[in-house]
Order: structure tokens, then sequence, then C-alpha cells
């Protein structure tokens, strides 16, 4: 028997209104008994204008642990479920997309909001973004 999904991606940015998508990518994950894999990118299109290296190294090292803390909480989410973590950087929709490509993902599942206040304006980021570049399927999971 086919599985529905064998490899699902993830996308985290370790807030709580991306609870609901790690909690419904967990729930077919297991459904499916597929692979996990959760992706924390750090975007670093504002650390492009930066004024100083230094500014940009200490900026990144807190990204680089705020990373490392959404995806252990996705990996202690998934109970015993096995949950390959990663902490990438770049553009996110394009980092995420090039990564499911890469490794065979046949489901991405992100949420429709992110950190910011501006909603809006970034589920037209990111999750639109992710949905007009992935060749694969897209689970796009609004907070309630």
């Amino acid at each position: 028997m086919t599985k529905i999904f064998e490899r699902i991606l993830i996308a985290t940015d370790g807030s709580e209104k991306n609870r609901p998508a790690v909690e419904k990518g967990l729930e077919i994950a297991r459904a499916c008994g597929a692979a996990v894999y959760a992706v924390y990118v750090i975007d670093e299109t504002p650390l492009a204008s930066a004024q100083t290296e230094v500014l940009t190294a200490d900026v990144y090292r807190e990204l680089k642990t705020e990373g490392e803390k959404a995806v252990e909480g996705v990996r202690q989410m998934a109970g015993g479920m096995r949950v390959e973590a990663l902490v990438l950087s770049g553009r996110p929709a394009q980092v995420i997309t090039d990564f499911a490509a890469r490794n065979g993902v046949d489901l991405i599942v992100v949420g429709s909001q992110g950190k910011s206040g501006l909603e809006r304006l970034l589920l037209g980021s990111v999750a639109e973004r992710i949905i007009r570049m992935a060749g694969c399927m897209v689970l796009v999971v609004k907070a309630t």
C-alpha cells in the first residue's frame, strides 16, 4: 500500500501562532507514518543591510538560538516520532521549497501567520511564496 505522504516538512518560526500548523503537520505525519523535517529559516535579507559585521554576527547568533529552540519545540511536540530538526538560512520561501525539492518532500505544512503583527503582509510573504514556488502540496494552517 502506498503512503499518502512519505516526507513532510513542517516550517516553524517558534511562535504560538505557528503552533496549530506544527500540530496539524505532526498529526498528518503520525497518521501516514511519514518522515518529518522541522525547518526554521533564518531570514538573512534584513541582515544584508546591517551596518557592521559584529552586529550581524550577534543578530545571527540570536536568530540561530531562536531557531534551535523552535525546532526543538517541534521535536518535543512530536513525542516519540523521529523528527529531523534543521536551522537553515537564506530567503525563507526559497530555502524551504529548495530543501523540499532536494529531499523528496511531498507535503509542506506552514502557518498562515508569522511573528509579525503585519499578518496580512506576512501571509502575503512567506506562506504565499511557498505556495507559488513549491513543487509539492502545501497545507497552510490558519491560527485560530
